[in-house]
Parts: structure tokens; C-alpha cells; sequence
């Protein structure tokens, strides 16, 4: 997970997995697709575990 400061002002966060990291920044893949965020603009990050598995239905 990704937090980084929006244009607008506030933030947003980009979860999913990270497929690049440089000096210039990371890239993200979301399930909406790649979020490239510059490295000025990361507030914070950090490791989020995996979902859990979806329980199966009783009966």
C-alpha cells in the first residue's frame, strides 16, 4: 500500500502489488490498473498482508 499527496490536495492510497521502484518513483497495480506515484508524493508505505481466502457457503 502506497499513501501519496494528490494535486488537489489530501491523499489517496494505491493497494496492490508493487512493480517498480526507483529514484523517480513506484508503480503500483491495483485492480484498477497501474498507479504510478513520484517519489515527492509518496506520504507513507506499507506491507498489507494478502486477503483472506473466501469462506465457503454452510449447507
Amino acid at each position: 500500500m502506497v499513501r501519496y499527496r494528490l494535486d488537489a490536495g489530501g491523499v489517496s492510497d494505491a493497494l496492490g502489488e508493487l512493480v517498480r521502484v526507483d529514484d523517480a518513483g513506484v508503480e503500483v497495480a491495483t485492480r484498477r490498473g497501474l498507479v504510478a506515484v513520484a517519489a515527492g508524493d509518496i506520504a507513507l508505505g506499507k506491507r498489507v498482508p494478502p486477503a483472506p481466502m473466501p469462506r465457503r457457503p454452510r449447507g
